[in-house]
């Protein structure tokens, strides 16, 4: 089986490399020809050909076949419209030439670009849908409900729905939404809930690590450390987050945060100080996605704080899964995707309902009683190996997918050679 999967990003971009390529050697393994389409911004000011070649032939070594087309932003309408019928064209002719069974699309700007190549070349088109995108940009006040760039994505929305011959959603909240919580549609094309998964053999790998060792190369020895993994803005509420972390070092002096994030430092930093907490009680570092589980050892509470809306219902945080994975138990707040379920259900941590600082004491009280039951690192690693691990769960649910997606156009083909005998 071939398949092409498309993807709006840049190859280099942390989630390329977290939720990308991570499944793609998943489908390798299930025995899928792989390729992969990127766009790539800077790919014509600075991004050497030997660097291309290098990132080119060492997913050729672990046989996937990539592919890039340069990534247009602005003016932003026109510049996605052109990368779109740039995308389908390619596509397309990759489908007549090599060809490609299964157009896997990521997103809705690359499934549009999927239905291009479909109605040009052939193939079967899987929308992995991600998450609900008009939604997320009216929930992000970037576009106006109702306005016309919210009414021409969501009528390409439901032109997408209508032609693509197998979905992926993040949570089952979103499948409930969308396919009334089955998993086939109206038509019978399938449906996969697959979360945002990890490595969890990753994280396992420091397990034998001296979680002392790391406290002390870090210099945090008798601190209770609370950790934070990602961006900050945007979705994320950073403010909150804030307002929490200064009510741990308020109730109790021992306490320490460490920030991970690709975000300027200040941007947290800045919050923090404004917060009472001094400098000698937090640290802001930039580190790769392989650092993570290292910096993760060191830590005892985790925390993921987004702003809750509509959309936000599609959404699962890969954070939620590096944190069971590495152990930790999490304060979350109420209202994004499956968490409340799963933080909830599985007992590995404290849903925030009310964002406000007596709801962030007694969220900080349970967190440190959860700590002190004696298996909450097992539970919490459980957890993440029967929710989110990226070969048990992921891969399988992904060749999965490919099976039922291959079957079913297999079957549709039988009937209709049948009806025209």
């Amino acid at each position: 089986m071939r398949s092409l999967y498309i993807c709006y990003f840049g190859v280099r971009e942390p989630l390329v490399q977290t939720q990308v390529l991570p499944y793609l050697r998943e489908l390798r393994r299930g025995g899928v020809e792989a390729s992969l389409l990127t766009f790539e911004p800077g790919l014509r000011d600075g991004w050497g050909e030997g660097e291309q070649r290098r990132v080119r032939e060492e997913l050729a070594a672990e046989g996937i076949r990539w592919l890039r087309l340069p990534y247009h932003k602005r003016p932003t309408l026109p510049a996605t419209v052109y990368d779109i019928a740039a995308g389908g064209r390619l596509a397309a002719r990759l489908v007549r030439e090599h060809g490609i069974e299964i157009l896997h699309a990521r997103n809705h700007v690359a499934a549009a670009m999927g239905l291009i190549a479909k109605r040009m070349g052939g193939g079967r088109l899987i929308f992995d849908i991600r998450g609900f995108m008009p939604e997320e940009y009216v929930d992000a006040g970037v576009w106006r409900a109702g306005g016309l760039l919210y009414r021409l994505t969501k009528a390409a929305e439901r032109r997408l729905l209508k032609a693509a011959d197998g979905f992926v959603v993040l949570t089952e909240r979103a499948r409930e939404i969308l396919f009334a919580g089955r998993d086939t549609d109206d038509a019978g094309r399938p449906v996969e809930v697959i979360p945002c998964c990890v490595d969890v053999s990753r994280f396992r790998m420091f397990e034998s690590v001296s979680r002392d060792d790391v406290r002390a190369e870090l210099g945090l020895e008798g601190r209770r450390v609370l950790v934070y993994v990602g961006a900050l803005g945007g979705w994320y509420l950073t403010d909150e987050m804030a307002d929490l972390l200064a009510a741990a070092h308020g109730q109790d002096a021992s306490s320490f945060s460490l920030i991970l994030t690709q975000n300027p430092p200040e941007e947290i930093a800045s919050r923090l100080r404004a917060r009472g907490v001094a400098d000698s009680d937090f640290l802001i570092s930039k580190v790769s996605p392989g650092e993570v589980p290292r910096y993760l050892k060191a830590a005892d509470l985790a925390i993921s704080f987004i702003k809750p809306c509509y959309s936000k219902l599609s959404s699962s945080p890969t954070k939620l899964a590096e944190y069971l994975a590495a152990g930790l138990p999490v304060i979350c707040n109420a209202g994004i995707g499956d968490v409340d379920s799963v933080v909830e259900g599985d007992r590995v941590g404290v849903v925030v309902r009310e964002l406000s600082r007596e709801s962030y004491r007694e969220a900080l009280r349970a967190a440190d009683a959860l700590r002190g039951e004696g298996d909450m690192a097992a539970r919490c690693r459980a957890s993440a190996e029967r929710r989110f691990d990226l070969e048990k769960i992921g891969g399988e649910r992904y060749r999965r997918l490919y099976e039922r997606v291959m079957l079913r156009g297999e079957s549709d083909a039988l009937g209709y050679e049948g009806r025209t005998v």
